[in-house]
């Protein structure tokens, strides 16, 4: 077992630690936001994508119709 034992440091560098601390807590909350940002700019242009796809599907599928129209012979 691993006895803990006390450290000692100046109170000056004690507030220095301290300080670096926040700024780093503060970094790491600035870098979630903007990997929040990131994830719905993502999920956006996954949903502007997705409408793209369908709208050019529909786009085909009135293509293959008019071509199949145009090329089958009429029945009389």
């Amino acid at each position: 077992m691993v006895e803990k034992m006390p450290v000692f440091i100046k109170i000056e560098e004690y507030e220095e630690v301290l300080e670096l601390v926040r700024t780093i807590r503060k970094k790491l909350e600035d870098a979630k936001a903007t990997l929040l940002k990131v994830n719905d700019l993502k999920n956006e242009e996954d949903h502007q994508l997705e409408m793209w796809q369908n709208a050019l599907a529909e786009v085909e599928k009135k293509i293959d119709f008019i071509d199949q129209s145009l090329n089958e012979p009429e029945e009389f």
